[in-house]
């Protein structure tokens, strides 16, 4: 055979087996550590929290979880802070002596929480409205579907259809606007005086805003049924965070 047509050809084969050498492994992108998990008693702060909505999921009162976290500004809190969902415990005396690893072992292990003196809580924006309401109406005219402690229910609800006007039951200021609580869909909370807050749930549409002053019988949202299984407003009352029954402060349906 032609010696250059040989040499050709072995060339043609060394080409083709690179060709089909397989590629070096792809480093992969290190994945960021997951967030650890909030201690027993603790949560851990998230994006788009307020004091408001960490208290109404928790069952408390939004002053009690300021005064227990130390927190001058209710408004100011921040993504990964820590706050506890418990009365802190009683301060321990000065040690007056040097602590050894014996006495270190046997104190109790509890997260550190930057904070500052305890001072009267007070929110970004002035609250002109301190006194508790008068009267309520009802956030929305139609067939109660379910009352107050059925299975696990914290308020009513009222059936209706998609669209229709909710409204607020008692003048007061809203305090949190969102989506953020599981349950309760597109969720308004309203601030009325420093003890009570009414909840509006499960809408199709909110049309106030946080921060914003509302009327009695003036709408804030329309029905729907987001995170339902049909359309309704879910309504509750809480009295420092613990939820009531609202048929003992509505007005008597006649």
């Amino acid at each position: 055979m032609n010696r250059p047509l040989v040499v050709l050809l072995l060339a043609l084969l060394a080409g083709c087996a690179t060709s089909t050498r397989s590629p070096a492994p792809v480093r992969e992108a290190r994945v960021g550590a997951a967030r650890p998990a909030a201690p027993v008693g603790f949560y851990r702060v998230e994006a788009g929290d307020t004091l408001y909505k960490i208290a109404f999921e928790n069952g408390l009162d939004y002053q009690e979880l300021a005064r227990w976290n130390r927190l001058a500004d209710a408004s100011r809190i921040q993504v990964d802070q820590l706050l506890r969902l418990k009365p802190p415990p009683p301060s321990a005396k000065p040690v007056t002596r040097p602590a050894t690893a014996a006495t270190t072992r046997a104190l109790p292990a509890e997260p550190t929480i930057a904070s500052q003196p305890i001072q009267s809580v007070s929110l970004a924006t002035p609250e002109p409205l301190e006194a508790e309401p008068d009267s309520w109406t009802w956030p929305s005219r139609g067939p109660v579907l379910a009352r107050f402690g059925d299975g696990l229910n914290k308020g009513i609800d009222i059936g209706g259809s998609r669209g229709q006007a909710v409204q607020a039951a008692a003048p007061g200021r809203v305090v949190y606007a969102g989506s953020g609580l599981r349950g309760y869909g597109k969720l308004i909370i309203i601030r009325h005086g420093k003890t009570l807050l009414s909840a509006y749930a499960h809408n199709a549409r909110i049309l106030v805003a946080e921060g914003q002053t509302v009327a009695p019988g003036q709408p804030i949202a329309e029905m729907g049924d987001s995170d339902a299984e049909r359309v309704k407003l879910h309504f509750e009352i809480r009295v420092f965070g613990k939820p009531v029954d609202p048929l003992d402060y509505l007005p008597k349906l006649s």
